[in-house]
């Protein structure tokens, strides 16, 4: 057998931890091969390894079967190798077509030559499907958008292997299902595709084989034909896994956080994001906001938060009244929030996982004295939560937050959230770029709040999660609430009426 890319026994090891632990990855030319392992299990860094961010400290890499030596990107990209990483690397004030040829721009005299470059981009965005406007500046396009150029941008360089690290993590599931056909048309065009994930039905729906990680190990290779779901998972976490939550029907209490006639402001002049918006959220409940990204959502969690002021309406947390308080005001009165965008409101990446972890509570008396911190209280309190949550970093507490897995990121947040003993929990996205048996634990622990007698506030654009840890589902629609659905009876179908807009419920 022929293979475009071998990876021979390779190790990998940084302080405090072995990334890769005697690993073997073999890509066939056309074939879409994924990559599935737990958050930190090693995957991102095999990759890293093939694209020359880092160097092998064991093994060999080949490439049409000769050994090569990959020091840096420039060297991958020479040999065609292409990567799209999580989180995208673009100038963000810079146009897309500057974007693409950054690095392997034409010059004559020292003056630029657009034309041709943007004709070849205009050809690859046709043959593809990838339509995005050249001259669009990157911060003014959607996520799905930027994704779009950074595999115009390896297609443009005539990459053959085409690295995808967690490509769907911030996508729309509409955004999931053109990256899917785009995937496709490009293994049928000779491409051959490395793709990183931990999402197993999307592994089922357009993978041809997967090797599992754990722990840095590599546990094996499959056809996706002869698998399925449950032994996959079964691989990746070394236990069976329960995608379905059992949880004993809710008992609702008093209302802990009342919405009345809230409205926000959108960022377009005179309009508004959120329309007049009322509910309860009541102890002992999981209320679940459900609808398509973009339709108020995230301005509605500012306002609960505190991030932004409402244009009108009230929220009260557990009787009183919170409008005009301020972020730490309403923490310490009972309110947590996970928040959607992990690096931009839920960490400072260049602090510790122990400073993170005690970045709404360091103010209290546990923490400090007298105005200087205890860091040994805040280390012990960090190691606690490290056990409790299985956050796994390589130099423990004293890890910077910047170099871990992106899922391990995301465990340090909701450790800290749901360890303020919050009367409220507001989730956004919590097991967004989990793994399946993250997504296990962290479901049981929003279960748990709710069953000591809290009340959650969920918002997801997963149908799956809505469906499976929600008593009360709410569906926004541009702005406002069109339909209050008790979720045992909710189907995916008919979310997806509400949520498109086609069917509106007169009991909201």
């Amino acid at each position: 057998m022929d293979y475009v890319i071998e990876m021979l026994h390779i190790t990998k090891e940084f302080p405090g931890i072995r990334a890769n632990d005697d690993v073997t990855l073999r890509l066939k030319k056309g074939e879409i091969h994924a990559l599935l392992g737990e958050n930190g299990a090693g995957k991102s860094t095999l990759m890293g390894l093939l694209f020359g961010l880092y160097q092998p400290d064991g093994g060999e890499i080949r490439k049409n079967g000769q050994v090569v030596h990959i020091d840096d990107p420039n060297d991958a990209n020479r040999m065609g190798i292409g990567m799209v990483h999580q989180h995208f690397k673009l100038v963000h004030n810079f146009t897309v077509l500057e974007n693409i040829i950054l690095g392997v721009e034409s010059t004559r005299h020292g003056v630029l030559q657009m034309e041709h470059a943007r004709k070849r981009v205009e050809e690859l965005s046709r043959q593809y499907g990838l339509l995005v406007d050249p001259d669009a500046l990157i911060s003014d396009i959607t996520v799905g958008m930027q994704q779009r150029v950074e595999i115009l941008k390896m297609l443009f360089r005539e990459n053959e292997v085409l690295i995808f690290d967690e490509p769907t993590a911030v996508l729309t599931a509409q955004e999931i299902a053109e990256l899917m056909r785009i995937m496709r048309g490009l293994a049928a065009e000779g491409k051959s595709i490395l793709f990183i994930t931990h999402k197993l039905n999307e592994i089922m729906a357009v993978a041809d084989r997967c090797t599992v990680l754990r722990k840095g190990r590599c546990i094996g290779t499959v056809d996706i034909a002869d698998a399925n779901a449950d032994m996959l998972a079964e691989m990746m976490v070394g236990r069976k896994v329960n995608f379905v939550m059992d949880k004993a029907p809710a008992k609702p209490g008093d209302a802990a956080l009342s919405v009345q006639n809230l409205s926000v402001a959108g960022k377009q002049h005179g309009s508004h994001a959120i329309k007049n918006v009322s509910f309860d959220v009541r102890r002992g409940e999981i209320v679940c906001i459900a609808g398509i990204d973009g339709n108020g959502q995230s301005e509605l969690v500012y306002a609960l938060a505190g991030l932004v002021k409402p244009s009108g309406g009230k929220v009260l947390l557990c009787g009183q009244d919170i409008t005009e308080e301020s972020i730490r005001r309403r923490n310490d009165m009972g309110l947590s929030h996970i928040p959607e965008d992990r690096h931009k409101h839920g960490l400072v990446l260049d602090y510790t996982l122990a400073e993170n972890l005690v970045l709404k509570s360091y103010h209290k008396a546990d923490y400090q004295r007298s105005g200087f911190l205890r860091f040994g209280a805040i280390a012990r309190h960090a190691e606690k939560l490290i056990e409790r949550f299985d956050i796994r970093s390589g130099q423990g507490a004293e890890t910077i937050v910047r170099g871990m897995s992106g899922g391990n990121q995301q465990k340090a947040i909701v450790a800290r959230e749901i360890d303020l003993a919050p009367e409220v929990l507001i989730a956004v996205q919590p097991t967004r770029g989990l793994d399946v048996g993250a997504i296990e634990y962290i479901h049981r622990q929003i279960l748990a709040q709710r069953d000591a007698g809290k009340a959650v506030l969920l918002v997801s654009l997963e149908l799956d999660e809505v469906l499976n840890i929600s008593d009360r589902i709410l569906v926004m629609y541009e702005g406002e609430i069109v339909a209050n659905l008790d979720a045992r009876d909710a189907t995916a179908q008919e979310l997806g009426l509400y949520m498109s807009g086609s069917k509106r419920s007169d009991a909201v």
